[in-house]
Formats: structure tokens, C-alpha cells, sequence
């Protein structure tokens, strides 16, 4: 018996299902399974493709011989290029054909027991929280945990330092006077005078839109960026900003 005999699963639920053991099935085939994977794929032999099924199981086979097939076939004649190219790209480059099947065979399924626009959306939905074979394949899903997982904790060291990289309130001001209310705008505009003259504490110069500000946490006193050598992705990383003089004071105690 043809082991890429098909069942038909029906429903989202089932379809996704079907997709999670044909994806463990070639990621098997191209990793843990590598070597028994490569050697099955001969230069010698004819059009050979790399089949994953809902088992978990995988199989490099000769293509169905009815035309047109019952399911989307895989890529044919990957064991041709084997040869051809570095091992770690011909495996990429069959990750990625894989890939483009396993969406293939999910969508027809979903073709064929008519998914409404909702069910197709959460299928890829499902589907697109999954890392892809290629990823896995060429240690890209890797890495992107661990970026995330840096950005997440520096997100949370981020929120500390947030209140010094920031303009002054006037800017904050400047936008709720936007707002039609007279009295409001009226009271937005004295703010916004007031804070108008917030003066650099370095250069003396007035607030520019377009310019980096920083706050000293012991004087409360704006600084261009410019002006103490800040920039704002250094500030980012800054728990207490002191600016110049409040850091030589603190020197200049016995």
C-alpha cells in the first residue's frame, strides 16, 4: 500500500493538524534525520521528492503517477542539485519548497470543504504562529527568540530610563492645544509660553522641535544632546542621567 494514501480532514482544527505532522515530518527529514535523508536523495535516480505525512513520518519517493494528482505534489528532482551546491544551502533550499507545500496541501484542503474568508485568515493565522522549515532549518527561529527575548527585558529597562529621553512638556502641550475647546486652548497657550522658554543648561539656546533634550535627574535641567554628548540611543540604556555639573559636584565631595 502507497504510504501517501490521503485522508480528509474537514475542518480548521484538522487541516492544522494535518499541516503540524507533514511540517514535524520533513523537519525530521532535515534535521535528526539528515544523513539518511541525504543519502536516499542519489544525483543517479530520477525525480525523486521529499513527501511528509500526517504521522510525523517522512519519505523520499518518486512522484504520483496519476495526472492530475489526487493532493499538490512536492518539488520535484531535489536530488539533483544535491551534488551541485554546499550541503546547508541545497538543505535551505529544499526547506523552502517544503515549506511552499505544506501551504499548498492546507490550502486545497481548504479549497476543496469550501473555508469561508473567516476560516482561511485563521488557518494562516494558526499556520503563520509556527516558525517555517526554512527557519528551522537554517537556525533563524532560533535566533529570533532570543532577539525578542532581549527585547522584551530591555523593554523592561527601557521604561526606567523612559521620563529622561523625552522633550520637554511643552511639546506634550503644544498637542492638546489641537483640542476645540476655547478654554482649553486658551490655558494651552500660556503653558506653551511658559514652557517656551525652557533654555538648554549647557548652551543657554532655546527647545528646537526637531532636537534631542534630555533631563538631569538631580537639577531637572534640559540639555540638548548635543551639548552633553547624549545621544538617544545611549540614553536608552541610562538608569539616573546627572548631567555634567551635578556629576563634578558629586566628585568634588571630600
Amino acid at each position: 500500500m502507497d504510504s501517501r494514501a490521503q485522508y480528509n480532514p474537514r475542518t480548521v482544527e484538522e487541516v492544522f493538524r494535518d499541516f503540524k505532522g507533514r511540517r514535524a515530518g520533513l523537519i525530521k527529514a532535515l534535521t535528526t534525520d539528515v544523513e539518511d535523508f541525504y543519502n536516499q536523495c542519489d544525483p543517479d535516480k530520477e525525480n525523486l521528492c521529499l513527501y511528509g505525512f500526517p504521522s510525523e513520518q517522512w519519505e523520499v519517493n518518486l512522484p504520483a503517477e496519476e495526472v492530475p494528482p489526487e493532493l499538490p505534489e512536492p518539488v520535484l528532482g531535489i536530488n539533483f542539485a544535491r551534488d551541485g551546491m554546499q550541503e546547508k544551502d541545497w538543505l535551505s533550499l529544499v526547506a523552502v519548497h517544503s515549506d511552499s507545500w505544506l501551504l499548498a496541501i492546507a490550502y486545497y484542503f481548504g479549497a476543496r470543504f469550501g473555508f469561508d474568508k473567516s476560516d482561511r485568515k485563521r488557518l494562516f493565522n494558526m499556520i503563520n504562529e509556527l516558525p517555517s522549515i526554512f527557519e528551522v532549518v537554517t537556525g533563524t527561529a532560533k535566533k529570533q527568540v532570543k532577539e525578542k527575548s532581549s527585547v522584551s527585558n530591555h523593554s523592561g529597562s527601557k521604561s526606567k530610563s523612559s521620563s529622561k529621553v523625552r522633550a520637554p512638556e511643552h511639546q506634550v502641550k503644544q498637542t492638546k492645544a489641537l483640542e476645540p475647546k476655547d478654554e482649553e486652548e486658551e490655558l494651552d497657550e500660556e503653558d506653551e509660553d511658559e514652557h517656551g522658554e525652557t533654555l538648554c543648561g549647557a548652551c543657554g539656546e532655546h527647545y528646537g522641535t526637531d532636537e534631542f533634550w534630555i533631563c538631569c535627574d538631580i537639577c531637572e535641567k534640559w540639555f540638548h544632546g548635543k551639548c552633553v554628548k547624549i545621544t538617544p540611543a545611549r540614553a536608552e540604556h541610562i538608569k539616573q542621567y546627572k548631567c555634567p555639573s551635578c556629576s563634578n559636584n558629586k566628585r568634588a565631595r571630600p
